[in-house]
C-alpha cells in the first residue's frame, strides 16, 4: 500500500496468502473447517512500509517482543507460527539455515537479531531467506504469519541501490500465488488493512485511506501503539479513550464476513418452514397460512394497500377493478343507441313498433307494449356486455387469489395442489353466481320499466319540450328541416313529412332516451354492488370455508402430507444448522484473535 508522506499515521496490510498446501489441521478455523463456507483461512503476510507498525501488529498478536528501533528492523522474512499451548511455560524456537534454536520470551529480540544477522550478515541488507519463529504458547490463537521487511524507496547508508527491488521481490514471493493489495490482489479480497499510530492523525483517517482508490474487501483495523515507555495497561487506557471519544474511528470496522454469512444464514433458516411434528402442529401451521393470505387478499382486494406488492401493479387490485368497471361503463354507453346512427331515419322504428303493438281502442293513447318492445331490444343488445365484463373480472381475480394462497403456502410444497385446487373451485362458483346474477339481471331489465329516479321525469320534460318544434318543422313550418335535440344533436326530419304517427312515436323516442340513460347507470350501480358484495364475502368466509374443506375434509389428507418434509427442505434445513453451528463457534475464534489486536496492541 502508498505512503502518504504528508500524513503522520501509517499503513500496512494483512494480505491472505492462497496457499493450498497449508496444513487443514492447524488452527482452530481449519479445524473447523470453516473454509467450506466459503471463508477462506491465511496464511497472513504483513506488508508496508519501513516504521510503519507491521511488526507491532504481530507483537500484538503473539504476544511477544520483537526487535526494535530505528530505520529497518526486520530483514528476512519472519514466519511466525503460533499454537495455543495447553502448558502454562511457553515453548519458542527458531528455525533457520536447517537448525533449530530454542529461546525464551525474555531473550526472544536478541535471538532473532542474531538469526537475522547470521542470515543477512551484519548491517542493514537484506535476505529472502526466511527465518520461523515457533510460538507455543496459551491463548494465542493459532495462527501461521509473515513479517516481511518494510518498504525503503531510497537506501540509506549500507543499503544496497536496488533495495526497494530486492524488498519487493521478496514481498511478491510471498503474497503472489492467485505489491502489493492492488496488484496482486486487485478486488481487494484478500486485504485488510491496519491503520497504526492512528493517534497521530485521526482526522479524514479514512478518507486517506482510501484516496487512492485501493480496495480493502476485508475492511480496516485501527490501532494506537504503545508511546515511549507507556504500559500496556495506560497504552490501552488511552487508545480506549482515543476510539470512544473521536468520532473519525467509528467508521473503521471490524474486517471478518463471518458475522453477514451468518447473518444471511439465520435469516434463511428462518424463512424455512417449521419442522411439524404432529397433525396438531400441522393444523396450526395451516390455520397460521390461512389467515395470512386472508389477511393479504383484504389488504389488496378490499382496503387498496399493496406494500406486498409495491411493483406488482395487476396485484393492486382495488386500482385494476375501477379501471375494469370504467370501461364495462364505457361500453354500456356506446350501445346507448339500437341503432349506430341515431339521426338516420329518425322516429321510423318507433313508427313501426307502434304500428305493429296497435289495438282497438280510443286514439292518442300510447300502447305500453310498444314501450316495453323497443326496451327488451335495447336491453337484448347490450346483455352480452355484462356477461363479457363478469367473466373478465373472475378471470382477474382467480390469477389474483390463486398467487396470493401459492405465495403463502410456498414453504409447504404439499400444499400447493389442494390449495390450487381450492381456490379455482371457488373462483369457477363464484363466477357462476356472477353469470346467474346477470342474466336475472337482464331479465328484470326486460321485464318492466320502472324506475322511482326523479332524473327520469326531468330529462323526459326537457326532451318534450321540443314536441311542438318538431312537429312544426316537419309541416314544414319551418325555415329548414333540421333541428337541434339534446343528445341527438342536428337531425334533418324531411323524411318524415306526410307521415301519421310522427306525434306518438316522437313521444315514445323521448320517454325511452330518458329512461334509457337510467337503465344503463342502474346495470353499472348494480354490477358494482354485486362484485363488492360477492368478493366480500369471497374474502372474509368462503375462501376459508373452501379450502378448509378441501384439505381437511373427508377426502382430505394434506395435513398428514405437512408432516412429511420434502428431501430439498430437509436437505437444506440440515445444511443452514450445521453452517450456523460453523459459523459461531468460528465467529468466537476470530474475536478472540481480534480483541488482540484492539486490546492488547503494542
Amino acid at each position: 500500500m502508498k505512503r502518504r508522506r504528508k500524513a503522520t499515521s501509517s499503513y500496512c496490510c494483512l494480505l491472505q496468502r492462497q496457499n493450498p498446501a497449508a496444513p487443514r489441521h492447524r488452527g482452530q478455523l481449519r479445524h473447523l473447517k470453516i473454509m467450506q463456507e466459503g471463508i477462506q483461512l491465511p496464511t497472513i503476510v504483513v506488508v508496508g512500509d519501513q516504521s510503519s507498525g507491521k511488526s507491532s501488529v504481530l507483537e500484538s498478536l503473539a504476544g511477544i517482543s520483537l526487535p526494535r528501533g530505528q530505520g529497518i528492523c526486520t530483514r528476512v522474512p519472519l514466519i511466525m507460527r503460533l499454537q495455543n499451548h495447553s502448558n502454562p511455560v511457553p515453548e519458542l524456537f527458531l528455525e533457520f539455515n536447517g537448525k533449530v534454536v530454542p529461546t525464551d520470551e525474555e531473550h526472544i529480540a536478541d535471538a532473532i537479531n542474531l538469526a537475522t544477522e547470521e542470515i543477512a550478515g551484519k548491517g542493514k541488507g537484506i535476505s529472502n531467506s526466511p527465518l520461523t519463529l515457533v510460538v507455543k504458547k496459551m491463548a494465542v490463537p493459532d495462527l501461521t504469519m509473515v513479517d516481511l521487511p518494510g518498504i525503503t524507496r531510497v537506501p540509506v547508508h549500507g543499503q544496497p541501490e536496488d533495495i526497494y527491488e530486492q524488498i519487493s521481490k521478496i514481498i511478491m514471493e510471498f503474497i503472489t500465488r492467485r505489491e502489493m493489495s492492488q496488484r496482486v490482489d486487485k478486488t481487494g479480497q484478500r486485504t485488510l488493512a491496519v491503520v497504526t499510530k492512528a493517534d497521530k492523525s485521526p482526522e479524514g483517517l479514512l478518507e486517506k485511506v482510501t484516496a487512492d482508490d485501493v480496495n480493502i474487501g476485508l475492511g480496516y483495523v485501527c490501532v494506537r501503539n504503545r508511546i515511549g515507555d507507556e504500559t500496556y495497561e495506560e497504552a490501552r487506557e488511552e487508545e480506549a479513550k482515543l476510539f470512544e471519544t473521536n468520532p473519525s474511528f467509528q467508521r473503521l470496522t471490524n474486517p471478518w464476513k463471518i458475522n453477514d454469512k451468518l447473518s444471511a444464514n439465520i435469516e434463511d433458516l428462518n424463512k424455512l418452514p417449521k419442522h411439524l411434528n404432529s397433525v396438531a402442529e400441522a393444523m396450526t401451521s395451516f390455520m397460521h397460512i390461512l389467515g395470512s393470505a386472508k389477511e393479504s387478499l383484504r389488504k389488496i382486494i378490499l382496503q387498496g394497500e399493496f406494500d406486498e406488492y409495491p411493483d406488482s401493479a395487476e396485484m393492486h387490485c382495488t386500482a385494476r377493478l375501477a379501471e375494469m368497471l370504467n370501461q364495462y361503463s364505457t361500453d354500456l354507453q356506446s350501445k346507448k343507441y339500437v341503432d349506430n346512427d341515431p339521426k338516420k331515419n329518425f322516429l321510423l322504428d318507433e313508427m313501426k313498433v307502434l304500428e305493429e303493438t296497435k289495438s282497438i281502442g280510443l286514439p292518442h293513447f300510447l300502447p305500453r307494449a310498444a314501450f316495453l318492445t323497443l326496451l327488451q331490444q335495447k336491453v337484448m343488445d347490450v346483455s352480452m356486455i355484462p356477461l363479457e365484463f363478469v367473466d373478465k373480472i373472475w378471470s382477474y381475480l382467480g390469477d389474483v387469489v390463486v398467487s396470493v394462497l401459492l405465495r403463502h403456502c410456498d414453504n409447504y410444497p404439499q400444499l400447493l395442489s389442494c390449495t390450487r385446487r381450492a381456490a379455482k373451485n371457488l373462483i369457477d362458483k363464484k363466477h357462476q353466481q356472477s353469470i346467474e346474477w346477470v342474466k336475472d339481471m337482464v331479465e328484470m331489465e326486460k321485464l318492466t320499466d320502472y324506475t322511482c329516479n326523479p332524473e327520469y321525469m326531468a330529462s323526459c320534460n326537457k326532451l318534450m319540450s321540443r314536441q311542438d318544434e318538431f312537429i312544426n318543422i316537419v309541416n314544414g313550418l319551418g325555415i329548414s328541416w333540421n333541428i337541434q335535440i339534446d343528445g341527438f344533436g342536428l337531425i334533418n326530419v324531411g323524411h318524415l313529412q306526410g307521415k301519421d304517427g310522427v306525434v306518438d312515436a316522437f313521444d315514445v323516442k323521448m320517454r325511452m332516451t330518458a329512461y334509457w340513460d337510467i337503465v344503463l347507470r342502474r346495470m353499472v350501480d348494480n354490477m358494482a354492488l354485486h362484485l363488492t358484495f360477492s368478493i366480500q364475502n369471497l374474502v372474509k368466509k368462503e375462501m376459508q370455508t373452501e379450502i378448509i374443506d378441501e384439505l381437511i375434509g373427508p377426502q382430505g389428507n394434506s395435513l398428514e402430507r405437512m408432516l412429511e418434509e420434502s428431501p430439498s427442505v430437509a436437505e437444506k434445513r440440515t445444511k443452514l444448522e450445521n453452517s450456523i453451528k460453523l459459523l459461531k463457534e468460528s465467529k468466537n475464534v476470530v474475536a478472540n484473535i481480534m480483541d488482540r489486536v484492539v486490546d492488547n496492541f503494542d
